[in-house]
């Protein structure tokens, strides 16, 4: 008896929090005007753009099928391994790859010429780094040094800091850098009529990322840095440490306006960013204006929503993804948005959040009465971004474009597409693109259901979403004084556009019905 009780109490709990608990209690509004594409972005790999580089053998062909579908996203997370560029000591290869043999200028033009701005993530380590760690210890994702340098000397990442100056060179925007600081390798050729060439101020990316993840405590004391080592590695990758380590280290050193995102943070923990400003408080000083002289510009961070940190779900056991506003993101969010503008003008870039869709993740989406997982999936990443949105985040990039392994549980089933095919969550992403990717957030005037507004100019957009995940309803009387049409956008699995319905407005109210799907009203120009 004393047993079932406690089984009735715990699940009576679990249903007031879902049914009843709203995290937004307080929606503060962002400090500047975040267009709705920044908060589309995918993480991918060059083989998700590029045909295989054997066949036929030359590594430059796009997949056009497939390029149609990450045209479903605004940005992208390139997650760049260091040995593709660097496979040899200094000789640096980019059209074709000395590893993989992969036509990195073709993608980031292509991606230019569609308006998909890219963030190359340079990560891990190369065979030849690696190889300086003991025999048992070798792992790609050690700490970019040859061991056994000492960790807190930014002077210990100084290949890591000429791989930023290479690769800045090269995509950057500044024309002006001295050719003979550029190593490119001229001699190596995939193919007769394939050479490596020098170029210079290609203007194609502006952003890069100081590698993935440097707090992965699950690798172990050889990958894992601490703040203050992670600093130290960021401040020869950005500038050289202020130029102390030579004239060809550091992306700032070959373009001073590409923007060095600070890998993203698998801890989601404010305190190491705070470390890592107090280590160049006392190592970089201060600039004129009194701030401190950073070693990045975008303070990064990964976080995925789930229902892991409800103390009845570690009693039962039912470990799964949950609605976004039913977590901790917001907070988590605006932990992050407060620090940073204490630092002044640093952005704040959540780079890996999603779900997975197998039964067999922890982190997976839910069916949720006529929906099945691939639509719960769709609802909660784009009611992510828009939670993002209001709380400040600038941009936003999602994991991933494709499931990697399917059937390996956490974080395998996470993807957008299905071959050269969009599932409905980039179904989703494509429409808001092309309905409203200009706008951006500007308030939010009810909390269940949430009612964004986002605009453009003098054109606005309301979003209403009910904040849940059981398939609820909720009827709003929506404001639109000296409107008398309007109309109504539907999001709608497997199509380009969403379905759309002009209305007519009764003495300025709009009765609408809003479901955990977002929906967008619009005044009928």
């Amino acid at each position: 008896m004393i047993k079932n009780s406690a089984k009735i109490l715990c699940y009576s709990l679990l249903a007031i929090n879902f049914f009843s608990c709203n995290s937004e209690k307080e929606l503060p509004n962002p400090p500047k005007a975040i267009p709705m594409v920044r908060l589309l972005g995918i993480n991918a790999f060059e083989w998700d753009f590029l045909q295989d580089p054997m066949y036929p053998a030359d590594g430059s062909k796009i997949f056009e099928s497939k390029f149609k579908t990450i045209q479903s996203f605004g940005q992208f997370r390139h997650y760049l391994d260091w040995e593709k560029i660097e496979f040899t000591p200094g000789k640096y290869t980019f059209n074709q790859t000395r590893s993989g043999g992969w036509n990195l200028d073709i993608i980031y033009e292509r991606c230019k010429l569609a308006g998909i701005d890219p963030l190359v993530c340079l990560k891990t380590i190369p065979n030849w780094l690696y190889k300086y760690y003991p025999v048992s210890k070798q792992n790609n994702e050690n700490v970019p040094v040859k061991y056994p340098a000492n960790r807190l000397l930014p002077a210990s990442y100084i290949a890591m800091g000429k791989l930023g100056f290479q690769f800045a060179a090269r995509y950057g925007a500044n024309k002006n850098i001295d050719a003979r600081l550029v190593a490119v390798d001229t001699s190596h050729r995939w193919r007769d009529d394939i050479v490596n060439q020098v170029k210079i101020g290609l203007n194609t990316v502006h952003s890069i990322e100081c590698n993935n993840e440097p707090d992965k405590w699950w690798k172990g004391e050889h990958a894992k840095q601490s703040a203050e080592e992670y600093a130290a590695n960021l401040s020869a990758f950005y500038d050289g440490h202020m130029g102390k380590l030579g004239k060809n280290v550091g992306v700032k050193t070959a373009d001073p306006k590409m923007i060095v995102v600070m890998g993203g943070l698998a801890t989601a923990d404010v305190n190491y960013v705070r470390a890592i400003v107090e280590w160049c408080k006392r190592n970089r000083g201060l600039k004129k204006d009194g701030s401190v002289n950073l070693c990045f510009d975008v303070i990064n961070y990964h976080l995925y929503a789930t229902n892991n940190n409800k103390w009845y779900n570690r009693i039962l056991r039912k470990k799964r993804g949950a609605a976004p506003e039913l977590t901790n993101l917001a907070k988590i969010a605006d932990d992050f948005v407060s620090y940073a503008d204490s630092l002044g003008n640093v952005e704040v870039w959540n780079t890996e959040s999603g779900y997975d869709i197998m039964d067999s993740s922890p982190q997976r989406a839910i069916p949720i009465r006529e929906k099945n997982a691939k639509i719960t999936q769709a609802d909660w990443m784009l009611r992510s971004s828009l939670l993002y949105a209001r709380h400040g985040i600038d941009r936003v990039f999602y994991y991933m474009l494709t499931d990697l392994q399917p059937d390996k549980g956490i974080f395998s089933s996470s993807g957008f597409i299905d071959g050269d095919k969009r599932r409905p969550v980039a179904d989703y992403f494509y429409q808001v693109k092309k309905l409203m990717g200009n706008y951006s957030y500007h308030s939010t005037i009810n909390t269940d259901p949430l009612v964004d507004i986002y605009t453009l100019g003098a054109k606005k957009i309301y979003i209403l979403t009910v904040p849940d995940e059981v398939g609820r309803t909720e009827n709003y009387e929506l404001e639109l004084p000296n409107v008398k049409t309007a109309i109504i956008y539907e999001l709608k699995p497997g199509a380009d556009n969403m379905l759309s319905k002009k209305v007519s407005v009764k003495n300025g109210i709009l009765k609408v019905e809003a479901s955990e799907t977002p929906i967008f009203v619009q005044s009928a120009y």
